[in-house]
């Protein structure tokens, strides 16, 4: 448009032409440049907390979500640290919020400063609490820094804290590492979070590192006791056209009690994969009943409805935050350890464990029991089918405590092949 002005102005009057075209070309240039500034100032101001003047909670989860999916690519380990001021409510009942808000400052001024000396990443993640993004750090390297960072905040006067219990500001952080099995972000955060409890619990002033098999993972585990009674009545209604399906979720149900024992998993992990096994399938009541119930092999485009049950299920479950935690186990537990399942084709550990784990124990039920579309196999025949299959479509590792616990139930005459009443017994 600009160049059909030049032609315009300079047919008459090349040089007045010229000018009038620099002239125009540089206000248009300026403006942009404003328009441009002001737009990254309002996005600057979009991604930070107006307190502290650090990343605010969603600006942080994009980052976090950006750098998790670069460790994993580069396989770099990744920490993520959440920490918590001690006692702050009372800071503020003592000095009141105007000074409580100069103490958040002063500790966010602080934070940064440190962690922007490490290329490290900080944010407010709500409240007193603050969380860290560290690249190309393991949970040591975490932790050190972090341990640190404590004494450090430990030997720094702030205004008014000879008036808690420490008798200098302090805080509780947890650290968690980013691994190959971790699903999500959320995943990532609720353990340093439950690291940082943990912390908490211990006396405050400390830093945790996220230990899977920890007490405090009883302590803040989900309760799942009642969700166990909801879901099974919520699993009666939705599947209530495919019985073939409720008897198989219930025996899937109660091998996943028993094998949560043999492999020794941490409560959380037992309650988790336990409630995950009992709703694994629940995303078939959007699949169609014709489908659930053909007799014989199933048609192409027929098998690629069939296999959006898991992201129905998924849908499903999200519905409820409180099972959150069982997301990653009825998406994924149709991944193949090599590779070539769905719905993502993940492969090895990238699959979550309690994921690989249930894809054993379904597979296995539903080889030696009736299917509509598929000959059952003997137990026998079963145990030959999964140790053909380590390393292909099961992780190895739980192949050999599977059949060991199989074989015993065999002996007993426990063949699993009623409908079994579920004792939900830790």
């Amino acid at each position: 448009m600009l160049s059909l002005v030049l032609v315009i102005l300079m047919n008459p009057n090349e040089i007045f032409g010229l000018s009038l075209f620099t002239f125009i070309a540089f206000l248009l240039s300026l403006a942009f440049k404003q328009h441009f500034n002001l737009f990254k100032e309002i996005s600057e101001k979009a991604n930070k907390d107006f307190l502290t003047g650090l990343n605010n909670h969603g600006y942080f989860k994009e980052i976090l979500e950006k750098e998790v999916a670069a460790a994993k690519e580069n396989d770099q380990p990744l920490s993520i640290v959440i920490l918590d001021i001690d006692d702050f409510k009372k800071y503020n009942d003592l000095y009141g919020h105007i000074q409580g808000d100069h103490l958040l400052q002063e500790f966010g001024a602080l934070l940064k400063a440190d962690s922007d000396a490490a290329n490290f990443i900080v944010a407010r993640y709500g409240g007193e609490e603050f969380s860290i993004i560290m690249p190309n750090t393991d949970r040591q390297s975490a932790y050190s820094f972090m341990n640190e960072l404590r004494k450090k905040v430990n030997d720094t006067y702030y205004k008014g804290v000879e008036g808690l219990p420490y008798g200098c500001l302090s805080f509780s952080s947890g650290i968690a590492e980013c691994e190959k099995e971790t699903y999500s972000i959320s995943e990532l955060l609720n353990k340093a979070d439950q690291a940082m409890y943990a912390a908490k619990n211990q006396g405050k002033n400390l830093v945790q590192i996220y230990n899977g098999h920890s007490e405090y993972s009883i302590q803040r585990s989900l309760s799942l006791e009642k969700e166990l009674e909801e879901s099974e009545y919520q699993l009666k209604i939705f599947l209530s056209k495919d019985v073939y399906t409720y008897r198989h979720s219930k025996r899937v149900y109660q091998y996943a009690v028993d094998f949560s024992r043999v492999l020794n998993l941490s409560v959380h992990e037992r309650k988790t994969l336990i409630l995950g096994a009992l709703v694994h399938d629940i995303g078939k009541i959007e699949i169609p009943r014709d489908i659930l119930s053909k007799k014989g092999k199933l048609e192409p485009h027929e098998w690629e409805m069939m296999k959006k049950h898991v992201t129905f299920g998924k849908e499903i479950i999200a519905t409820n935050k409180k099972l959150e935690d069982l997301i990653p186990i009825v998406e994924l537990h149709h991944e193949r350890y090599d590779g070539n399942g769905y719905p993502y084709g993940l492969a090895g550990k990238s699959i979550p464990k309690l994921a690989r784990i249930l894809c054993v124990i379904d597979s296995f039920d539903a080889m030696t029991t009736e299917r509509p579309y598929q000959k059952t196999k003997t137990f026998q025949e079963a145990i030959v089918e999964l140790r053909d299959c380590s390393g292909k479509q099961f992780d190895p590792q739980f192949i050999e405590p599977f059949i060991a616990m199989i074989k015993e139930f065999d002996n007993s005459g426990d063949e699993r092949k009623k409908e079994l009443v579920p004792s939900f017994v830790m």
